[in-house]
């Protein structure tokens, strides 16, 4: 990665090397002399997505004397354990926003949150698309937590011009498709896609994906474990089947190198949300008019394509300090100036969640939605229909363990028994779904 190159996996870079002072600081507690600070916590902090903060912070500080907030930033590989030992400690931020939903729910299920309500009907759940905060619903009437956002995270990208040149003419829409175009398109330094396959939340989550695309599912609607099935091992057949077109690096790759493999030009294809689109522009801009995006192909025609959105977050500890000014803040970050901010500091990465925002012409009026329409709106079409371990299906319950799932690695390790160790795939299947159950019960 180079030094241009800013990823969620490489958010712990220090706010002050960004030239960010004053409403930013490392983590850690922080007090202010003679008022209230409040501290807010994120794992999406590259330069720009600092600058939007910083505007945020400097209209609430400048409309609220006497508060001050600071920035912390945390990464989607950390920020589990850093919460764990910030819930320990009682030392924990006042506002916590961009991890997935998924996670809220776990830590909901253990009491440490305080209801989202109010700053809901701050911001007016009215100004929402509908049913956008229905996974955050952890009892009835009651939200842990809402989304600030919407991803679409298994976003099939690809180059038309290497598309040309090997004779595709069209985005594979099975994985046969997809496999027989990578390895058309591998070649001359250039691999076919940068699928993970280290042991981290990345390969887990990508992999769940491809459960759900093979037409299986990992927990049934009641919540009863079922990756231990015939389409799960489709699944792994097919991942396993792909390595070959990957880079070798691909077995310690987490969100950030699989971004950087296809920005780079190193892979024809490419897996993630809509950063790709300011990071080529910025990074590889001779590739920037061959990009299209696709959703993600299944493994037939006649099973459904299944989006994964994380939701990105924002609740508030329960512990935090300074409860009501908590509440204000959390409500101002959804002001219709600095969310645009927000938004355009990565756009079509993170989608807009208010729906006034999404036809505004000020979220409109930005280079990159302007240049890549069809790939935003395929996108924002696809996150608003989109799943998540938390919430599979629209018949399944809300999994209030899906973050211990994910946490556990034990899905990682799978893909790694099988595609790396190449162990029996029905053998470390069976002994997975007994890890799952474990934790489930535990």
């Amino acid at each position: 990665m180079t030094k241009q190159t800013f990823t969620r996996r490489s958010a712990l870079l220090g706010a002050g090397a960004l030239g960010v002072a004053g409403a930013m600081a490392g983590p850690g507690p922080a007090g202010a002399q003679g008022g209230v600070t409040l501290r807010w916590w994120s794992t999406q902090s590259v330069p720009a997505q600092l600058e939007a903060y910083k505007f945020q912070i400097a209209q609430f500080e400048a409309a609220n004397p006497g508060i001050k907030v600071v920035f912390e930033p945390t990464s989607n590989e950390t920020y589990a354990a850093q919460l764990a030992a910030a819930f320990a400690s009682g030392q924990v931020p006042n506002i916590v926003t961009h991890l997935p939903s998924f996670a809220v729910t776990n830590y909901w299920r253990n009491g440490l949150l305080e209801p989202f309500n109010d700053v809901i009907q701050m911001v007016g759940s009215d100004k929402f698309y509908p049913d956008a905060n229905r996974i955050y619903e952890v009892e009835k009437g009651v939200y842990g937590g809402a989304g600030i956002g919407g991803t679409a995270a298994n976003t099939l990208w690809l180059r038309t011009d290497l598309m040309k040149k090997a004779g595709i003419e069209n985005a594979p829409k099975t994985w046969d498709e997809l496999r027989a175009a990578a390895r058309k398109m591998q070649g001359g330094g250039i691999y076919g896609a940068p699928l993970p396959y280290a042991k981290n939340s990345m390969t887990t989550l990508v992999f769940i994906c491809f459960v759900r695309l093979a037409g299986g599912q990992v927990f049934t609607p009641d919540l009863e474990v079922a990756i231990d099935s015939k389409e799960a091992l489709n699944a792994l057949e097919f991942y396993k089947s792909m390595r070959e077109l990957c880079p070798p690096g691909a077995t310690g790759y987490s969100w950030g190198e699989s971004l950087t493999a296809f920005v780079s030009g190193a892979t024809a294809t490419g897996l993630y949300t809509g950063r790709v689109l300011a990071n080529v522009v910025a990074q590889n801009p001779r590739i920037q008019d061959s990009l299209a995006a696709a959703t993600y192909p299944s493994i037939a025609a006649g099973v459904p394509s299944w989006t994964f959105n994380d939701f990105p977050s924002i609740f508030i500890p329960k512990a935090a300090k300074d409860m009501a000014a908590t509440k204000k803040f959390a409500a101002h970050i959804f002001a219709s100036e600095g969310y645009i901010k927000q938004l355009h500091a990565a756009p079509g990465h993170v989608l807009p969640v208010l729906k006034a925002i999404a036809d505004d012409p000020r979220y409109l009026d930005n280079p990159i939605i302007s240049k890549y329409p069809k790939e935003v709106k395929l996108m924002a079409e696809n996150s608003a229909a989109g799943f998540n371990l938390g919430f599979e299906s629209p018949r399944h319950k809300p999994n209030l363990k899906a973050g211990d799932v994910v946490n556990s690695g034990v899905i990682a390790e799978l893909v790694q028994r099988v595609c790396l160790n190449n162990e029996d795939p029905k053998k470390a299947l069976g002994e997975t779904a007994v890890k799952i159950e474990k934790i489930v019960m535990g």
